[in-house]
């Protein structure tokens, strides 16, 4: 069964660069040395369905940890290196062999099994490769199920493999977003406000803020006039919603990069948008305003702007980069789709 699999998993869908991420595969023809998007999408979910049928595992709960995993190796290169693949999933040569294992190149299913090695043979082929996608996925998918297959057995096995809450909630979030959507193609971006209406703005990311003490500016200023919707940039999951005193109606939506987009100085919200809900590029989530810099309430200390801010998580902790050059590239982008639309 397990010979079978792999070679029907085993297409000529390896990894391109998808996102930031660039994978590669001799079984490529030379004139597709470069797949596209759509057909990484496909071969990973091929083969997350395919695991997922050997170990009970929802495919999306496999894509979520997965994407996690790529997430993280993005934000440590250095220490998460592994030939391009399929999969992001990266575990270290003693945690896939075995911590007592005096063989540093075990291969073998048995030995591993007996130091108590995390490796595993998904491909039937007698080898626990750690950078064969079959082997690495199933591995990782062995780990998980032995706590069961329910939502709650899922957080546990997480938190048993992770030992951090933030990588358990994450997962979940992507594991509810490919869940809803039905989908791994989910990266598609918008402006976070309406193109074509009265917006200005420039690079101001690391500049001196005073107010509330010495700080830099973890983002860009949007000026607009009081009331103009703010969208969401992404495909994700509201994470915050309220009153910040810095950054007054806010909220906060993780994609699936793991980046969290801050959006502040609101107006207000809309309402049918809450904690835990997923959202879509373009959607309207509240409105430009000049909140903040007080208590709950304070409004018109400064003029009217929408504040944006991007965070990646690095695990343990989150920091800000300068979000203008993907605000430029999305907002040229996305008036290119309008004006192809129109023709």
């Amino acid at each position: 069964m397990k010979t079978i699999l792999a070679g029907a998993l085993l297409l000529p869908f390896l990894p391109a660069d998808v996102y930031g991420e660039s994978v590669h595969s001799e079984a490529l023809p030379a004139q597709a040395s470069e797949p596209k998007p759509a057909d990484i999408f496909a071969a990973r979910r091929h083969l997350y369905e395919s695991i997922g049928q050997m170990t009970q595992i929802p495919w999306y709960r496999l894509a979520a940890i997965d994407q996690y995993e790529r997430t993280i190796t993005r934000a440590h290169p250095k220490d998460r290196k592994h030939p391009e693949r399929l999969t992001g999933i990266f575990m270290t040569a003693p945690a896939w062999r075995g911590w007592l294992n005096p063989d540093e190149a075990d291969r073998h299913p048995s030995s591993i099994l007996f130091f108590n090695g995390n490796g595993r043979d998904g491909s039937g082929d007698g080898v626990a490769d750690p950078n064969n996608d079959l082997d690495v996925l199933y591995s990782m998918a062995s780990i998980v199920q032995q706590y069961g297959n329910k939502q709650e057995d899922f957080a546990i096995g997480l938190w048993e493999y992770y030992h951090n809450s933030r990588a358990v909630q994450r997962i979940q979030q992507f594991a509810k977003m490919y869940e809803h959507f039905d989908k791994l193609d989910l990266f598609g971006h918008a402006f976070p406000v309406p193109l074509g209406t009265n917006y200005s703005y420039r690079s101001t990311w690391g500049t001196k803020r005073s107010w509330g003490g010495y700080r830099i500016h973890e983002g860009t200023d949007i000026f607009a006039p009081h009331g103009l919707p703010v969208r969401s940039t992404c495909y994700g999951m509201v994470e915050i919603k309220g009153w910040n005193p810095f950054g007054g109606w806010r909220i906060g939506i993780r994609d699936l990069n793991n980046h969290y987009h801050y959006y502040a100085h609101l107006s207000g919200f809309d309402k049918a948008v809450k904690i835990g809900d997923i959202v879509t590029p373009g959607q309207v989530v509240g409105w430009v305003g000049s909140s903040g810099y007080g208590k709950p309430g304070t409004q018109g200390k400064f003029p009217p702007h929408l504040h944006y801010g991007i965070y990646r998580d690095s695990g343990l902790h989150e920091w800000s980069f300068d979000p203008y050059p993907l605000l430029k590239h999305w907002e040229q982008d996305e008036r290119r789709h309008k004006n192809k639309k129109s023709k």
